[in-house]
């Protein structure tokens, strides 16, 4: 049946609806009631009058998950989906451009690290000899530089009040750092079973260096030093396990065959070939404290390789000051009173060992490690340019051959793992690029002349 309700309240047009029928066939009537119930009600058509007609068809059908207004909702979350990619986009580009800007400031940051530690290490380096020319006890120098390292962990926590919102005390801040000593911090016998034997090698490192730039030139010293790394992966093989890379064995016997012809450059006699095994022992004992360290302590933050150095520096303050005074008074370092000693040169030179150990640990948190190598290889040619101008050192051919060798051994190990895959990896993809941009110009040299053949239409003459 056809009825008019009257006319809306915006215009003149009638409108009209359908009834539903009264009539049911025998045994459908929950059918036909499920199919015009809602007729009776005045339908929520939307501008486009699709929602209820969609609504109808997947409740008959019985869509899974159907509930009224479901079309419009899909609608709804479309629209705002749509609505939403752009703004998605944009976080997207701000956080490339956000990593991007983060991972520049961390290779700039890395290469002014790079000159200061550089820098340091020729300061020191360089300071230690001009302190031999009027106090020549070079145990008692590294013993006092030592004793500064006691300041690392409360420049840490200076550091950390400054940088951090969240401040904990002192005690506390100890406390999670001892960890690095196992599950119940630190405790007597931890202090000297992991304490005493790094502190041995730590002072033997500095002892044996000092010892060494009596005999040698800074450059030399410095050069044979860079002989460490070598040995840190020939130890890593044997004792930690870690993988044989063939290119760093080729380093490794570069660095001895440097050793070698440094040896040899004044000939196998005087203080030349004492020098060259004194530096050489420095830089095994520096290898073996580093390997230890990794063997027994692992991969340690910040906080505490602040706490474990101001640890070993009161272990040193405590039980290794001793020693000098027994080499004081069996006259083998014999100083006069303490006025007399050159105080500014020994603060100098301890302060500057604690900028550059300061600046190692800290470089390797916040930047790449690769780059903390790199400034320490750099200051061998630091310390040859302040050789040659203000000491007016004259390198021999010999020397100065075995200095590069020990140099480009030295950059030989800081290829990473898989430099051999990337090299492949990187090689393949350019020939292919290669072959790829030939086909290119062959098509395009095909296509030209082909051109050329169809646009040469010759006209016969009447």
């Amino acid at each position: 049946m056809i009825s008019t309700e009257g006319v809306e309240s915006g215009g003149d047009q009638p409108c009209f609806r359908l009834e539903p029928l009264n009539t049911h066939l025998p045994g459908k009537a929950g059918d036909s009631h499920l199919l015009f119930g809602d007729m009776d009600t005045p339908s929520k058509v939307t501008a486009n009058g699709v929602q209820d007609i969609e609504d109808r068809i997947l409740r008959i059908t019985g869509y899974y998950g159907y509930y009224p207004g479901y079309s419009s909702q899909r609608r709804e979350e479309g629209s705002e989906s749509h609505a939403d990619t752009p703004g998605s986009e944009a976080s997207e580009e701000g956080t490339s451009y956000q990593t991007c800007a983060n991972t520049v400031l961390k290779v700039l940051g890395g290469l002014l690290l790079v000159l200061c530690v550089s820098s340091s290490w020729v300061g020191t380096t360089q300071l230690v000899q001009l302190t031999f020319k009027t106090f020549s006890c070079p145990f008692f120098i590294s013993w006092f530089s030592t004793n500064w390292t006691i300041l690392l962990f409360p420049l840490y926590y200076g550091g950390h009040v400054v940088t951090t919102r969240d401040k904990q005390t002192p005690i506390q801040k100890f406390r999670e750092c001892s960890r690095l000593f196992g599950e119940n911090g630190m405790t007597l016998k931890l202090f000297l079973k992991r304490t005493v034997p790094f502190s041995i090698l730590w002072t033997l490192t500095n002892y044996l260096y000092l010892l060494a730039l009596r005999k040698l030139t800074a450059t030399d010293v410095s050069a044979l030093y860079c002989c460490h790394k070598a040995f840190v992966f020939l130890l890593s093989w044997i004792v930690l396990k870690d993988r044989f890379m063939g290119v760093r064995i080729v380093a490794a016997i570069m660095a001895i065959t440097g050793i070698v012809m440094m040896a040899y450059a004044d000939g196998f006699h005087g203080d030349s070939i004492i020098g060259v095994a004194l530096a050489v022992g420095s830089a095994s004992t520096s290898a073996l404290y580093k390997v230890l360290f990794k063997m027994f302590l692992g991969s340690a933050n910040l906080g505490e390789v602040a706490h474990f150095l101001s640890t070993m520096g009161v272990f040193n303050l405590i039980f290794i000051s001793f020693i000098p005074l027994v080499l004081y008074f069996t006259k083998v370092e014999h100083w006069g009173s303490l006025s007399s000693l050159p105080w500014g040169y020994l603060c100098g030179l301890a302060g500057l060992w604690l900028v550059f150990n300061i600046l190692v640990n800290v470089g390797v948190v916040l930047t790449y490690p690769i780059l903390i190598s790199i400034g320490t290889l750099l200051s061998v040619p630091g310390n040859a340019v302040v050789d040659v101008l203000k000491h007016e050192v004259i390198f021999s051919v010999v020397r100065l051959a075995a200095t590069c060798i020990i140099c480009l051994g030295f950059l030989l190990l800081l290829l990473p793992e898989e430099w051999d895959s990337v090299t492949l990896r990187f090689l393949a993809a350019f020939k292919k690029s290669e072959e790829h941009g030939e086909e290119l110009t062959d098509s395009s040299i095909h296509t030209r002349s082909r051109s050329q053949a169809n646009g040469a239409v010759s006209i016969p003459m009447a």
